[in-house]
């Protein structure tokens, strides 16, 4: 397909009797909510392949429960020419979540990001850091970028992707954020695709984008959800501000005191991504800068 299209993806799967696809985030997002996948006999899929953005458990068990097709993924970056992790087809439902293990001949390490000026520092397992990476594959540099290169690139050639994520005990490694687009609140690290997984588990909500918005006041960012409203969210009775009262509060239950939505939530009709995904974060703290300042968003 020159561009993809949901009713003409279920159509190819059932005609074609498609065994096996890969997909992008967005397309596993519809395929555990969209109506019109129903309408369709996608019997044949035995697994999904998903990249370029991390897959929450929620998301996973939701489109498994739904359609009966594992999802499992992989991680890579054009600097790595591209892939270094994967998931193994039988540990879909084992790993849920990870990106997999290692790839042969690669070294991997998270360590810590430095906040205070200190020098990075190799985290035990299970701990959240970034993910650095050496092998082979991982590139020379950027074309006359020496600066933008040494930034990533260390001279005994380990390059620092700039993701965040943890490695289990079994081996398997976990992506859950960008360094970059970690919300910092009082001193304690916000993933946004953490929160981003828990709300689109709750039955009002389609989609979500989680960004930090600054506070002046306590010198700090906090966690600001934009939501689009599924069918059963939009025949509720209840007007946004309640809505999303009611969503807060439902979240304060299921995450850490530092993790709760205290910028608000604020109701839309698109989140906007890129082709293979990724939520624009910039063009969302925009409008959460220029709605909170004409004091559109509910705080809450």
């Amino acid at each position: 397909m020159a561009k993809f299209d949901l009713e003409r993806w279920c159509s190819h799967v059932q005609n074609y009797r498609i065994t096996f696809a890969y997909v992008a985030p967005p397309i596993v997002l519809l395929l555990s909510k969209h109506p019109l996948v129903a309408e369709y006999d996608l019997s044949t899929l035995r697994l999904l392949n998903s990249g370029a953005a991390p897959l929450t458990r929620e998301l996973v068990e939701a489109t498994h429960a739904r359609i009966g097709v594992g999802v499992k993924q992989g991680y890579g970056l054009s600097e790595t020419s591209p892939g270094t992790h994967t998931q193994p087809w039988h540990e879909w439902n084992i790993s849920i979540g990870s990106v997999g293990r290692l790839l042969p001949n690669l070294e991997a390490k998270y360590m810590t990001i430095p906040g205070d000026g200190s020098k990075p520092a190799e985290v035990a397992e299970g701990k959240a850091g970034e993910l650095y990476l050496r092998g082979p594959n991982i590139f020379l540099g950027y074309h006359n970028k020496p600066a933008a290169t040494a930034e990533c690139l260390s001279a005994d050639g380990w390059f620092r992707t700039g993701d965040v994520g943890f490695q289990d005990r079994h081996g398997n490694f976990y992506i859950t954020d960008r360094v970059k687009e970690l919300i910092k609140y009082k001193g304690f690290q916000v993933a946004p695709a953490e929160l981003e997984g828990i709300l689109l588990g709750h039955e009002w909500i389609d989609d979500v984008g989680v960004v930090g918005v600054d506070d002046k006041e306590q010198a700090t960012e906090l966690p600001l959800a934009f939501v689009v409203q599924s069918p059963n969210g939009k025949a509720v009775k209840l007007d946004d501000a309640e809505k999303a009262a009611r969503l807060i509060s439902w979240m304060d239950s299921k995450v850490a005191h530092h993790k709760r939505l205290r910028g608000g939530m604020i109701f839309v009709t698109e989140i906007p991504k890129n082709p293979s995904g990724k939520i624009l974060r910039r063009l969302l703290k925009e409008r959460a800068v220029k709605e909170r300042a004409n004091d559109f968003a509910p705080r809450l």
